[in-house]
């Protein structure tokens, strides 16, 4: 019997770090999203237009894809730079380093011809501009009082930008080869694809409200169902944005290998699921404390990784898999027995007040 514990073992890792993060994280991007909340009719609208783009990306012309997918990421990169941009001159340091090391490492490869031939001396120019910018934004930042700075913010989607431009078409860029090997391998998609969606939980983890989790989980999982198993739109969607080389997912072999007449099998979950599992982890540790949000992703985990085996193994019958199924019927099981539990002590505690009353 084929199985994988790889993805199951990511979604937990992935649901855990975006609900740790989305508790730090959750005032400063009340502010940036100005205390907002989605309501039913937002949600209902948010499913709707997902559902739209689903169905007509297939006309939509590849270069109109690519910019706005470039562009939304680019902002979110931003976005969530510059609300944590007002840190101290330590930290200021290790962030701007980062970026020297990656643009000097970025250029050098690029000389040496890592990156396709025509793109070489644009490519060594572009990182080593990035490295001298990222030099200069240390220094003017770290004489500059802790607030906010763009410039530090601007760091972190100029990088992801000239990566993609760069090295999107490399072997450890963001398109996934057919035949696998560690020389070989996505490491620029899987690295962007899990950030992407630690940061999206992150951001818009404030604007659900226990109430409007259910309507979104309920009316995103009949969605998905209908797009993956009825008409299979969302498999063709994926194909489609995923041959652009955006990080719209994360694609990894499965531990222990399966090797098919192909090569190694490569699976491959979209950030959708893995934001969709973290909201649900992230507003259970909201409504019920950590212990329940951790065993809510345990749960969610293990319900994925049951789903698994049936695409594994029986690859005739199910051939794709809307995974926010799996996630929901995990989820849902803890989010109950907490619920009943609940109102049984709310239940008993009314009855203990009243017996007091009448003594």
């Amino acid at each position: 019997m084929r199985f994988d514990i790889l993805f199951p073992t990511l979604l937990f890792v992935v649901t855990l770090v975006a609900m740790f993060l989305s508790k730090k994280a959750e005032a400063k991007f009340k502010a940036t999203v100005e205390e907002r909340e989605l309501g039913n009719r937002d949600v209902a609208l948010l499913v709707a237009m997902i559902a739209v783009l689903v169905s007509i990306i297939a006309f939509v012309p590849q270069m109109a894809i690519m910019a706005l997918f470039l562009f939304s990421y680019a902002t979110l990169l931003f976005t969530v730079s510059y609300a944590f941009s007002d840190m101290e001159k330590r930290r200021m340091k290790l962030y701007c380093g980062v970026f020297i090391l990656v643009s000097v490492f970025a250029a050098v490869a690029a000389f040496f011809g890592v990156v396709p031939a025509g793109l070489r001396i644009y490519g060594t120019l572009a990182f080593a501009g990035l490295a001298t910018g990222s030099v200069i934004v240390l220094m003017y930042a770290a004489r500059r009082e802790v607030k906010p700075k763009w410039y530090v913010a601007a760091l972190s989607p100029a990088l992801f930008l000239l990566l993609f431009v760069f090295y999107g078409e490399t072997s450890i860029g963001f398109i996934v080869p057919s035949s696998v090997s560690f020389l070989q391998f996505p490491y620029l998609l899987n690295i962007y694809g899990l950030l992407f969606a630690v940061l999206i939980v992150a951001y818009l983890n404030s604007l659900f409200t226990w109430k409007t989790v259910f309507i979104f989980a309920a009316l995103l999982t009949g969605l998905d169902i209908v797009l993956v198993w009825v008409t299979g739109q969302m498999v063709q969607a994926a194909n489609a944005i995923a041959g652009l080389g955006l990080p719209v997912l994360v694609a990894f072999p499965t531990l222990p290998i399966i090797l098919t007449m192909s090569g190694i099998l490569i699976l491959r979950l979209g950030l959708g699921d893995l934001f969709f599992a973290g909201i649900l982890a992230t507003q259970t540790m909201k409504k019920f404390g950590k212990k329940v949000a951790v065993l809510s992703a345990l749960t969610i985990s293990i319900s994925f990784g049951l789903f698994e085996l049936l695409l594994l193994n029986f690859p005739g019958i199910v051939s794709a898999l809307p995974a926010t199924l799996p996630i929901l019927l995990g989820w849902l099981p803890v989010v109950g027995w907490k619920i009943i539990d609940e109102r049984r002590k709310k239940t008993a505690m009314t009855t203990a007040t009243a017996e007091l009353k009448k003594d």
